[in-house]
């Protein structure tokens, strides 16, 4: 190579992967991977105060003798309707699903709307209903909200923010540090479909066949494995990242290994194929309806069978087990026995997802 050719100008450069040192902000940063988790731990946890390790999907909080749980959630989702759901409904269940990760008792929700000039009344109004209706189905009230009006071409229609507060029964202590060797992890049913279904509208794709999201709530089911007796040391929806986000963030919490079977994942043959279509690893592909399990192995069978028997639980399934090997490392063992790291998701494969 002549030192002509070899004299580049490095910063003009461009990276198909996000830079994590990037001083502006990406769109990878709300993905729900290491660039959300860099900023979190490294920008908002030295300003507000708090420990990273101990952030789960609400916070729980005493008030006298009761404790609380609390959650506060953006939802910026584009198309605003998709197939099996739209941002209002969205919007509850997302944030209901918080609550319950923690093992609270969803009770009331806030909700303030951002929009943008133009948007039309009519739409609006049906956005607000299926708000409306999904807080009721999920046995929530919406007690209090915003509403922002943003110039025409500065906010995409509609954004959606939503807080909830719920009550956590006496005893319950369910929290992304409690992760423990020897507990199985165990997923509430297929994977993948929520983000399939937003990305279908958005790019127009077929399929052959219409995948729904699994938008849903979750409380009903986590009150389920608590009736049943089951100790829950750990609890996640696997949104933003998928489940690999979602067992790399506990692994690193509570400082385990997690190991699970590819064989076992349970990916509808509709969403396997998407996937592999568009290049895509199920196991980063959002959800919006499913929930991630630790609990002790000798109550694993319990588990899933006081999931299977609840509608919204019925593809419940064990996926692994938690080991003191390889602290904070994620590994999946193959079909064709050989292992590899499921590692964080660096930035955004399907941005605008939640």
């Amino acid at each position: 190579m002549t030192a002509e050719r070899a004299s580049v100008d490095l910063e003009n450069w461009t990276c198909p992967v996000p830079l994590r040192d990037s001083p502006t902000v990406l769109l990878g940063h709300g993905a729900g991977g290491r660039l959300s988790s860099d900023l979190v731990e490294h920008l908002f946890v030295p300003a507000f105060g708090g420990d990273a390790k101990a952030l789960g999907d609400a916070a729980v909080v005493a008030v006298g003798a009761t404790r609380i749980a609390m959650t506060t959630d953006s939802f910026v989702v584009r198309p605003r309707w998709f197939p099996g759901g739209n941002i209002g409904a969205l919007a509850v269940n997302g944030t209901v699903n918080d609550l319950a990760m923690v093992g609270a008792q969803p009770l009331y929700l806030t909700a303030g709307f951002i929009l943008e000039e133009g948007l039309e009344v009519e739409e609006l109004g049906r956005l607000s209903t299926a708000l409306g209706e999904a807080a009721r189905q999920a046995g929530v009230r919406v007690v209090a909200g915003d509403t922002k009006v943003v110039d025409h071409g500065h906010g995409d229609g509609l954004y959606v923010n939503t807080t909830g507060v719920g009550v956590v029964p006496d005893g319950v202590d369910i929290g992304p540090v409690n992760a423990r060797p020897g507990d199985a992890v165990v997923l509430s049913g297929p994977i993948g479909q929520h983000g399939v279904a937003v990305l279908s509208v958005r790019e127009g794709l077929e399929f052959g066949t219409e995948i729904l999201s699994d938008c849903q709530p979750l409380h009903g089911l986590v009150g389920d494995l608590l009736a049943a007796g089951v100790d829950v040391h750990t609890l996640r929806d696997p949104t933003r990242g998928g489940v690999a986000a979602t067992l790399n963030e506990i692994a690193a919490s509570s400082g385990v290994g997690v190991e699970i079977e590819e064989r076992l994942l349970p990916v509808p043959d509709d969403v396997r194929a998407a996937c592999g279509f568009l290049g895509l690893d199920p196991l980063v592909v959002a959800n919006e309806g499913k929930l991630v399990a630790f609990v002790p192995a000798e109550q694993a069978d319990l588990a899933v069978a006081t999931l299977r028997a609840n509608p919204r639980g019925v593809g419940a399934v064990r996926i692994g087990s938690v080991t003191q090997e390889h602290p904070g490392v994620v590994v999946a063992r193959t079909g064709i026995g050989g292992s590899r790291v499921v590692d964080l998701p660096l930035g955004e494969q399907l941005p605008r997802i939640c």
